[in-house]
């Protein structure tokens, strides 16, 4: 496993046993191929394709149609996320999602989510982005 936090100066000097504290507010936010929706890459392993975010969605924000490669894991820390399944997860609320799993997902009042990625989404409309893109990192 090769996993990093990127935007975090000196790691792979580190050993491989040791413990990697992250000043998440320290960490930059980055834009996504989404429009409102921005992360934090808390961690990455590219070689398995992990990743774990903290994603920001301003309101309204969508996520296009797309499959899980593998299980999605989505802790809503704040507002709300909601999808075409009819599901509306609030803050301090969990859902996750199988691998195989296709849906379209938004925020309707903007939302602060924790997202854990065994593998990237596979994206499917024609407006989204390539295959293997993370953001929500991340519904």
């Amino acid at each position: 496993m090769v996993a990093v936090t990127p935007d975090i100066p000196g790691q792979s000097r580190l050993p491989t046993s040791v413990s990697r504290p992250v000043s998440v507010a320290d960490l930059p936010w980055h834009a996504t191929p989404f429009p409102g929706i921005d992360q934090k890459i808390l961690l990455r392993d590219e070689e398995r394709g992990l990743i774990t975010a903290l994603v920001r969605m301003a309101p309204g924000a969508r996520l296009p149609l797309h499959e899980h490669a593998d299980v999605e894991q989505t802790y809503v820390l704040e507002g709300s996320l909601a999808d075409d399944e009819g599901n509306d997860i609030a803050a301090g609320n969990f859902i996750w999602r199988p691998a195989g799993h296709r849906h379209v997902a938004w925020s309707p009042r903007g939302a602060l989510l924790l997202g854990i990625f065994q593998k990237p989404n596979v994206f499917l409309e024609e407006t989204a982005a390539p295959s293997g893109a993370h953001a929500a990192a991340k519904a």
